[in-house]
């Protein structure tokens, strides 16, 4: 049976302390109330009381705190600690299927602040924006996705400001392109080759996906610019915002190489919740990685200078997969990226990116293998120029 703890906190005492490591528990608060703060939010206070969660984002990801959580009257919390979790939603399904929806929520509202922050502008949720989607891919002659989003922008606007240019650029793409599943079929696994698009953003859809092989990178475009927001894995899923919240999709969806995908609508994604808790523990998890992922790149995004943003930007992937800097001795590291898929996921514009990735050769403590991915003689070095820079946005 499962048997949660009480702790007490007395006024101005620390729950939550941000760049903590190993935190094990979220805290539920039942009585009194708690300041968040966050030091890259300098004055922006966020006040949380009974029912409210603190922490389970490192929590449920295994990675440092992003805030710090301060008793700002006497608090008594409920203790949940992460190996506890699956058997606290096991018998309660709604409350479990709620959370995920409301990390969801903060996602998308998280997509946009990262949006504005990394290209100084906001995202246009209309159908419309599938045409700049499309327009994007094909003027740097990316002509997969290009078709699929043109046909997609087609369906859902026929009477759309763009369209005839859409049909015109589709039709005389068409042909040349690999782009598959244009519209949705009952199959429950589907392979896209390299560079294809699975879904644009903006674009109605229900289906969410589980990758069984290959990777795929999540994208968004504003003024002409594509941010990689990431690049997923096998065993990792997507496209879940949209069949929770039945909302159009936040960003797009490209095959980062030949992938392999397992499809979850609506009505198995439910039954999937009700009896597979490890489903919803796994899911939760997830979307904790996630969130704390897009928290750190919004300190990424504030950073002026190019090569500073690329190396920090190595340095997130590495604390992603749990880093610890080692007491003595190099750690070398080969990337499965180049430095034009670094200064894309930074947000540096497509006319900006070649200035910024001969300095970025230049000046960062990086090599190239003979695939042109980046190999990091010793990631030691890449994660402490990365917080010597954020510590001077403080």
């Amino acid at each position: 049976m499962l048997q949660l703890s009480l702790v007490n906190f007395s006024k101005n005492s620390y729950l939550l302390v941000e760049g903590k490591s190993n935190s094990d528990r979220f805290y539920i608060i039942r009585t009194g109330s708690v300041t968040c703060i966050r030091s890259r939010e300098e004055g922006a206070h966020v006040r949380l009381g009974p029912g409210d969660f603190v922490g389970v984002v490192p929590c449920m990801s295994g990675l440092v705190q992003y805030e710090t959580v301060i008793a700002e009257t006497d608090v008594v919390a409920i203790a949940v600690r992460k190996d506890q979790y699956p058997e606290l939603i096991q018998s309660n399904a709604p409350v479990a299927l709620k959370t995920i929806r409301t990390f969801a929520l903060k996602m998308r509202i998280m997509n946009e602040q990262l949006t504005q922050l990394a290209l100084k502008n906001i995202s246009v949720e209309s159908p419309e924006q599938m045409f700049f989607v499309a327009s994007y891919y094909d003027k740097i002659g990316c002509f997969d996705p290009a078709v699929f989003a043109y046909y997609q922008y087609i369906k859902d606007c026929p009477g759309g400001l763009n369209v005839e240019v859409a049909k015109k650029r589709f039709a005389r793409l068409k042909t040349h392109s690999k782009a598959v599943y244009f519209e949705p079929t009952e199959e429950t696994i589907r392979n896209y080759p390299k560079g294809t698009m699975i879904f644009s953003e903006c674009q109605s859809g229900q289906d969410m996906f589980i990758i069984q092989e290959g990777k795929v990178k999540i994208t968004k475009i504003v003024n002409n610019t594509e941010v990689i927001l990431a690049v997923l894995k096998k065993g990792d899923f997507f496209g879940e915002m949209a069949l929770l919240a039945d909302t159009p999709r936040s960003a797009s969806i490209l095959a980062f190489e030949d992938c392999q995908l397992m499809v979850v609508n609506r009505k198995n994604f439910e039954q999937m919740v009700t009896s597979q808790p490890q489903f919803v523990s796994r899911l939760t998890v997830t979307l904790s990685e996630r969130l704390w992922s897009m928290e750190r790149q919004l300190s990424n995004a504030a950073i002026a200078n190019p090569v500073h943003k690329m190396v920090d930007m190595l340095s997130l992937q590495l604390e992603k997969e749990k880093f610890v800097l080692p007491e003595a001795g190099k750690v070398p590291r080969q990337f499965d990226l180049t430095p034009y898929d670094v200064a894309t996921m930074c947000g540096i514009p497509y006319v900006q990116q070649r200035t910024a990735v001969e300095e970025f050769l230049k000046r960062a403590p990086v090599k190239l293998d003979d695939r042109g991915k980046i190999f990091v003689p010793d990631c030691v070095e890449i994660v402490k120029a990365a917080i010597f820079y954020r510590k001077q946005l403080s």
